[in-house]
C-alpha cells in the first residue's frame, strides 16, 4: 500500500468513522457516506498531511477510493518535480 493510500485510509477510519474493512480501492466514496462536505474536509486533511495541492483535482462521491488515491499520487508526483 502506498503512503497516499495509507494516509487516506487512516483519515477515512479515524476522522470519518469508516470501518477499516470498508476502505477498498473499488469502494465508491458515497458508500462510505462521504458527501460533498466530507470530501472537501478530506481534501483539506490530505493536503495538510501529504503537503500536496489538490485544488485542481475534481472528485465526487461517485469516485472510488482507488480513484482518490490515484489522483493524490498524481499530484504528489507533480509536486516532486
Amino acid at each position: 500500500m502506498s503512503t497516499a493510500a495509507e494516509e487516506i485510509s487512516a483519515l477515512l477510519v479515524s476522522r470519518f468513522g469508516v470501518a477499516p474493512d470498508a476502505v477498498r480501492p473499488e469502494a465508491p466514496l458515497h458508500r462510505l457516506r462521504m458527501d460533498s462536505l466530507a470530501l472537501e474536509e478530506l481534501r483539506l486533511l490530505i493536503e495538510d498531511r501529504l503537503e500536496v495541492d489538490l485544488e485542481d483535482v475534481a472528485l465526487t462521491s461517485r469516485d472510488s477510493v482507488g480513484q482518490l488515491v490515484a489522483a493524490v499520487e498524481a499530484q504528489c508526483g507533480r509536486a516532486a518535480r
